[in-house]
């Protein structure tokens, strides 16, 4: 099993705005500056994605994968597992939103297991900058509105 990665960071927006962003798939490769495509290929009856298929470019790393996507009730958090990937083995993540008055601590847990080895040191640094860039641009996102 990957080992897992966590960072938090505060948004000025409440949590229904920040999930909305989260949700709104095909929308991040305006954002997100990694991901080239994003395409629900598979909605439940409440309209919200269950499945998306990525195609993701960060420098030398090039990747097309498909994540299955779990919705809490509240609307507060979101999980998400690895359906299929060329360079991923396995990838399991969450956001989870902590409403603050008229801002939002939002929670990214984060873990991947890439099908070719990679040292510990290097991937855990990989995730981190992963989850940090992640987090940043999704504040910048949901608070320029």
């Amino acid at each position: 099993m990957a080992d897992e990665s966590t960072q938090s960071i505060v948004v000025e927006a409440p949590p229904e705005r920040v999930m909305a962003v989260i949700a709104d798939f095909p929308a991040y490769p305006e954002w997100a500056k990694a991901f080239t495509t994003a395409e629900v290929v598979a909605a439940g009856a409440d309209g919200r994605a269950e499945q998306v298929a990525f195609s993701l470019e960060s420098g030398p790393f090039k990747d097309t994968y498909t994540l299955a996507y779990q919705w809490s009730a509240d609307g507060l958090v979101v999980d998400w597992s690895l359906v299929k990937g060329q360079m991923q083995r396995s990838q399991n993540g969450r956001y989870a939103l902590t409403p603050d008055g008229a801002r939002t601590t939002v929670t990214y847990t984060l873990s991947v297991q890439l099908a070719v080895p990679m040292i510990g040191l290097f991937r855990r640094k990989a995730e981190k900058m992963i989850m940090d860039t992640a987090l940043k641009e999704l504040k910048r996102r949901v608070e320029q509105g």
